[in-house]
């Protein structure tokens, strides 16, 4: 059998101050939940996913097909370190989307992001992803919606509506 992964500390995971960098301190999130700040669930990560992840990650690195074992504490720091990632992403790519006098985030700004907080090594990756997403799923947009035509004679009951200047006789 195998041993457990070794799991962070609490001395192990801090927060920065003043250097843009944030990383949950174990102690304060014991404070905030014993004080009741604790996360919402609606940002919290799906702890199966983030399990299913990790192993997964790890199984590819480890030489050995014994199954892996992750402690409590390990996932909690990986569900928290991704979500801070996650926001310090966000946020960054919306200061992005500011800077250009837009309201709506595209897939260029989050790009923009990764490169201004140092993670250009995922841009390329990304790119091929949202490529393939887009080549799966574009198809699906354009057939799942009939076209106007077909909604008008589902209104009028079968019948097509002449056209402006046609008056339908032969």
């Amino acid at each position: 059998m195998r041993r457990p992964l070794p799991c962070p500390t609490p001395g192990d995971i801090y927060r920065e101050k003043g250097t843009g960098n944030t990383v949950v301190h174990f102690r304060e999130r014991e404070r905030e939940m014993e004080t009741g700040k604790v996360v919402a669930e609606a940002e919290e990560l799906p702890k199966a996913i983030v399990r299913r992840v990790v192993k997964d990650t790890l199984s590819r690195c480890s030489p050995e097909d014994s199954d892996i074992i992750i402690h409590k504490d390990a996932l909690l720091a990986f569900s928290e370190s991704a979500r801070i990632f996650i926001h310090y992403l966000t946020a960054t790519a919306n200061d992005i989307c500011k800077e250009s006098k837009r309201q709506t985030m595209n897939a260029g700004d989050v790009f923009k992001a990764l490169e201004d907080i140092e993670f250009p090594e995922f841009v390329g990756p990304l790119k091929v992803s949202l490529n393939d997403f887009k080549r799966k799923n574009g198809g699906k947009k354009e057939g799942s919606s009939p076209n106007k035509e077909v909604q008008k004679k589902r209104k009028t009951g079968g019948k097509s509506t002449p056209k402006k200047g046609d008056t339908g006789e032969k």
